[in-house]
């Protein structure tokens, strides 16, 4: 080959290796306008850069850990009160005397989730109503309980409120 031939191809080539060099350049740039389009949406106006939003996102997070950890000390709390609160009742209505009829006596028994809380019984009788108030400490109580007030607390704790 003559030497202007060769330099015609290097010439050609060098067209060539430009050409691309400039579509890789192009599409590079391209990339660049897409990054910074994204950009600005993270930051109108030019407010910050990443390691600012990065910050602001670590003082947001670590707000919403105590606000979270406040919540969780608040919820502990009121189930605390929710267990102590007299919830679980029953009642059972029965005849205490056979001459008596519509089941008029009752017990009621009114007790939280450890099992304390009170047994309340009347006692109707055709003259006369009795009324008994009888304390409860972790389902038992320092005063005999009779039948009825035995079944309405058992059914209080368990949860089972009909009448009998």
């Amino acid at each position: 080959m003559n030497p202007p031939e060769v330099w015609s191809l290097v010439a050609v080539a060098g067209a060539v290796v430009a050409l691309i060099a400039l579509a890789v350049a192009w599409r590079a740039h391209r990339g660049l306008r897409a990054m910074q389009r994204r950009h600005r949406g993270l930051f109108p106006n030019d407010q910050g850069d990443a390691a600012d939003l990065l910050l602001a996102m670590r003082e947001t997070l670590e707000a919403e850990r105590a606000r979270i950890s406040s919540l969780e000390e608040s919820l502990s709390t009121v189930r605390g009160g929710v267990e102590q609160s007299l919830q679980h009742v029953a009642v059972v209505r029965y005849d205490a005397f056979g001459d008596m009829g519509g089941r008029m006596s009752f017990s009621a028994a009114i007790v939280d989730d450890r099992g304390d809380g009170m047994v309340l019984t009347s006692i109707h009788a055709r003259s006369e109503s009795r009324t008994y108030a009888k304390g409860v400490v972790g389902g038992k109580s320092d005063v005999t309980l009779s039948p009825e007030e035995r079944h309405a607390l058992d059914a209080a704790r368990s949860g089972s409120a009909e009448e009998s």
